[in-house]
């Protein structure tokens, strides 16, 4: 029997689990919390599908070519293709396990407007999809377990992947109970481990997506893809702890966005892209809400309390919770902030990286939104990327090899051991913070060369202490050991952005304003031995 080892397990990594076990093959998934406290749970807007009862000029070939004009066209079209020719057979396997998707008096799915959509095709589960989505496939995944072709292992941190020759057999993880490292092999390792938030501290994310993951395979002979497109939600709400997203959904339903001028309302978006601006894609909303220079809100109290608990009823709870906001009265405070990032592991379309049998899925995986993402495609793009990486895994036969990872082993158990023997007066979170707040200035929705300079060299310096730095016991041993993969992530991310000399989707250059036709290719960035190389992916390397 072919064993799979996925780590992460949201929705992409249940994805990929249910659908090894549907072929007979064994799936552990490993994860330091249940899936019910993964980021994917955070997902509100919806899922992207062209159905049968959508709006009758609507058509797979426009949801595709709304995909590839979103990511400014440096996205893989066969890929994309792929994407959206299998949404509704997606739509209707979620439907079959259980999710509760909102539905019309017919019974047929509702549909909601998205950003850079020319189309309705957004369906969703009240304004909590993710929430939904999320416990159709662990009551999937639980009736696997009891068949014993899903085995589940949680407190269990990834430390690296076991290599050998350009093929990857395995990984090591850090046992949270044990205090030691621990090897897990496998026949393929598929990485789910969501995006890079830790880098930017208060994002709309959770920080345990924290890209280490991402920064540690990068270290380890792995390219990375398009890191310098990061995207910025338009619409999201400060509290202490996080940003906290306030749905494309709100503009879906109608929602206006405006600033307050002389005792008058600016409705700037609609001033200057007519009545749909408020649903422009998500890089031009959030540049225009920079540009203002205001405080913008978001006005939803016209649709009336009634419609408003209806439709978005978690945009009502959440206001009311954490600022006292009662949107059926009052506008919502809203500004941009750090969201998704469309860079991250570079993959084929099999979701195979440069190393054999080491995938890679969701949000970690650079493949299919190019230089920004539409809403409504993440949740798809990871429900369609685990079934993808788990047909490739079954179409394979695997040479079996007894290999000894003692090495790797004892090299982890040092590394654990002088982080707690350390005196460095330098303590993990105060550089992870450091390390946020350079990047949210320097890496923002508008770059520049002086900006992204400045961004390097603090992260140069950073990484200069990152193996000195002072471990706590209190502290998990996780924070310890992931530092210097996280700031090695960071720096590829600036190095990424300052090669582009262009301004494309999320990416937006002041001192390069303008896109330019050579630039239009991924970005690939390779790591060897602390040398950083970028190249432009003209020849479609990883569209194949």
């Amino acid at each position: 029997m072919k064993k799979v080892l996925i780590v992460g397990s949201g929705i992409a990594g249940l994805s990929c689990a249910i659908s090894c076990a549907e072929k007979g093959m064994e799936a552990t998934l490993v994860s330091p919390f249940p899936s019910e406290r993964s980021q994917s749970v955070l997902a509100a807007g919806g899922i992207n599908a062209v159905i049968n009862s959508g709006e009758t000029s609507d058509s797979i070939e426009s949801h595709i070519e709304d995909t590839l004009k979103g990511g400014c066209f440096i996205a893989g079209e066969n890929a994309v293709k792929g994407l959206c020719e299998s949404a509704s057979d997606i739509l209707r396997w979620l439907v079959k396990l259980g999710t509760v998707f909102t539905t019309d008096s017919d019974g047929s799915v509702c549909r909601r407007a998205f950003g850079g959509q020319s189309h309705r095709r957004t369906c969703y589960c009240g304004s909590a999809t993710g929430k939904q989505i999320v416990t159709a496939l662990v009551m999937e995944a639980r009736r696997y377990e009891g068949l014993g072709l899903i085995k589940r292992r949680l407190w269990t941190d990834f430390y690296c992947t076991l290599i050998r020759d350009g093929v990857c057999y395995g990984a090591l993880f850090y046992n949270e109970a044990t205090g030691a490292p621990e090897i897990l092999t496998a026949d393929s390792v598929v990485i789910a481990t969501g995006g890079q938030n830790a880098l930017f501290g208060k994002t709309t994310g959770s920080k345990s997506c924290d890209g280490y993951a991402a920064g540690r395979l990068f270290m380890q002979g792995v390219e990375l893809k398009n890191l310098e497109f990061i995207q910025y939600h338009p619409t999201t709400m400060a509290t202490d702890q996080k940003m906290m997203l306030v749905s494309e959904a709100a503009r879906g339903e109608g929602g206006r966005l405006y600033y307050e001028e002389k005792g008058k309302r600016v409705y700037f978006m609609e001033d200057k892209f007519g009545e749909n601006g408020n649903l422009m894609p998500r890089d031009i909303v959030s540049r225009c809400i920079e540009e203002t220079g205001k405080q913008v809100f978001l006005d939803i109290s016209f649709l009336g309390k009634e419609k408003i608990l209806k439709r978005l009823p978690e945009v009502y709870e959440l206001c009311m919770k954490y600022r006292g906001i009662d949107v059926s009265k009052e506008s919502i405070p809203v500004s941009p902030a750090v969201h998704f990032f469309m860079g991250g592991i570079a993959v084929k379309n099999n979701h195979e990286t440069n190393i054999r049998n080491l995938y890679a899925i969701g949000e970690c995986a650079s493949i299919y939104h190019g230089a920004n993402r539409l809403g409504g495609n993440s949740l798809l793009a990871a429900l369609y990327g685990g079934k993808v990486a788990a047909a490739s895994i079954g179409s394979r036969t695997f040479e079996k090899r007894d290999i000894d990872f003692s090495v790797e082993h004892k090299e982890a158990s040092e590394k654990l051991r002088s982080m707690r023997e350390s005196k460095s007066t330098y303590p993990v979170m105060y550089i992870r913070d450091m390390l946020a707040e350079s990047m949210q200035e320097n890496l923002g929705i508008v770059r520049s060369s002086e900006k992204l300079d400045k961004g390097l060299d603090d992260v140069s310096f950073y990484l200069s202490v990152a193996d000195k730095i002072h471990y706590d016991s209190s502290e998990l041993a996780y924070f310890g050991y992931s530092l210097p993969g996280i700031l090695t992530l960071a720096k590829a991310t600036l190095i990424c952005a300052k090669s582009r000399q262009e301004s494309r989707g999320a990416h937006y250059r002041s001192d390069f304003p303008d896109t330019k036709e050579e630039w239009k290719a991924a970005t690939i960035i390779s790591y060897d031995d602390g040398k950083y190389r970028t190249y432009l992916d003209t020849e479609g390397r990883y569209e194949n």
